[in-house]
């Protein structure tokens, strides 16, 4: 900052927590916004993080929109079904923002059609609450809350259907893990998430907080063999088409090529 000039050009990507915290707490905001004015290059995740930064942060950078990636070779379909039931996948920091509870009462209903367990990964402040849901409401023998996971890619294959019923996504990373791995999302319909998910094509949308209808497509999922198929390779196949390293990298590096050479 003191140098007249800099010798490296620097990059700021956005993930959403660094604009979403701005949101709820404006004294962030003034070095935010310094931060990315001084950037030689700003990148976004999603369309709609691109857009909630300039409105939040009024900020008169030029954003570039670049995807989060997944390593298709990491995170793979695997070969053979896994034993046991079937089972729903949540993984997330258990922020409140995450709506982990909601997983439990999604769970609850579903299994009034499909006999199948959930898995709940990870660790924060809403953990406690969905252990106590899960007690409430008798189900807490069909819940299995894993803690913080090192190998997520081992995991999700072990599972079916990944659910992400948050308040609000920039983006989707996890969504985008379990299709990369043939295991179709139900998540709602909230920032970026729609630009990784085609509703009825790879995943399911609806609305934060409409248990019923977040509930109805796992079921569906698990009691249509045809449906559930196309879904999963569908989703699968769109990993690789848009998602994958091999696709998304090269942007990032010809992004800062251009950034090199404007310096």
């Amino acid at each position: 900052m003191m140098a007249e000039k800099r010798r490296l050009p620097y990059v700021t990507t956005l993930h959403g927590t660094d604009i979403t915290l701005v949101g709820s707490d404006k004294s962030y905001l003034p070095i935010t916004r310094f931060s990315i004015e001084q950037s030689d290059g700003v990148t976004a995740v999603s369309d709609f993080l691109r857009r909630e930064t300039l409105s939040v942060i009024g900020a008169r950078k030029e954003i570039r929109v670049i995807p989060n990636f997944v390593n298709c070779d990491l995170y793979r379909v695997p070969r053979e079904a896994h034993p046991g039931r079937p089972r729903l996948l949540h993984i997330s920091n258990f922020r409140p923002v995450k709506r982990a509870p909601d997983c439990v009462r999604i769970l609850a209903r579903v299994r009034q059609t499909a006999d199948c367990e959930l898995w709940m990964a990870g660790d924060g402040p809403d953990r406690g609450a969905a252990e106590r849901l899960a007690f409430d409401l008798g189900v807490h023998e069909h819940v299995r809350f894993l803690g913080k996971q090192d190998h997520i890619e081992r995991l999700i294959p072990q599972c079916d259907v990944l659910l992400l019923p948050s308040e609000m996504e920039s983006f989707g990373l996890a969504a985008l893990e379990g299709m990369a791995c043939g295991v179709p999302p139900v998540a709602t319909r909230v920032g970026g998430v729609p630009e990784v998910i085609t509703h009825g094509e790879d995943g399911f949308l609806e609305a934060p907080g409409d248990i019923e209808a977040m509930a109805a497509r796992p079921a569906a999922l698990l009691t249509d063999r045809a449906l559930y198929a196309r879904m999963r390779w569908k989703a699968r196949a769109t990993a690789e088409e848009r998602f994958c390293t091999s696709l998304v990298i090269p942007r990032y590096e010809a992004f800062y090529r251009e950034v090199l050479e404007a310096a």
